[in-house]
């Protein structure tokens, strides 16, 4: 079961550019401001930004299901046939993610908060 969609994280080339449109768009300040990853929280939606994505494999903006056993659903994803982006990874503050492409070349992300 997952607690619905409540993150996205967008591949960017450009982090600065990237900031100032999203901060245009959301009219807020971004709650982490690091040169790896910024993220934006707006209408109870997680927006990200990494400059790493496309080198990790993020060919356009990820959903993040929120799950409460990240490794069981990953394990589900992958007896379905999906195919491992990025295993299970703590991010900090106790908050792990994982992606996954689908057959079809859709990129699904999971995260769980501590």
């Amino acid at each position: 079961m997952t607690a619905g969609l409540n993150t996205i994280v967008y591949p960017v080339k450009d982090i600065a550019r990237a900031k100032a449109l999203f901060s245009a768009l959301l009219e807020v300040k971004p709650y982490a401001d690091e040169p790896y990853y910024v993220g934006f929280k707006d209408a109870g939606q997680d927006v990200g930004l990494d400059p790493n994505g496309h080198a990790k494999g993020m060919t356009g903006p990820v959903p993040y299901w929120h799950v409460s056993d990240i490794r069981g659903r990953l394990a589900a994803l992958l007896d379905a046939g999906a195919e491992l982006l990025q295993d299970v990874q703590e991010v900090g503050g106790g908050r792990m993610i994982a992606s996954v492409k689908d057959g079809d070349g859709n990129l699904v992300g999971l995260v769980q908060d501590a």
